[in-house]
């Protein structure tokens, strides 16, 4: 798991490049993002998008001070499903 640092006001990207994972011909047919923990004023997934290979997301808010986990949870074109997380945590800049 990776671990990215993020502005209480801040937004910033955050994308998993699953294609060398499935090498198989497989594409990505769904895509969710989910964020834990759940609170007021907490990391939010603005928006979100992915292709046959890629996926990404926009993450806003946050309190000074407490780690975040962003998951990605991907399906695949043979019913497959995965998941892969990111570390948010959040400190002034």
């Amino acid at each position: 798991m990776s671990l990215m640092m993020k502005d209480p006001g801040g937004r910033i990207d955050v994308a998993f490049d699953w294609g060398a994972a499935y090498l198989d011909g497989q594409a990505i047919t769904l895509s969710s993002w989910t964020v834990e923990p759940t609170e007021a004023g907490g990391v939010v997934v603005d928006s979100h998008a992915f292709d046959a290979v890629r996926t990404s997301a926009r993450l806003s808010g946050g309190r000074e001070g407490v780690s975040y986990r962003a998951t990605n949870r991907v399906t695949l074109t043979d019913g497959q499903a995965d998941e892969r997380s990111i570390t948010v945590k959040v400190e002034q800049r």
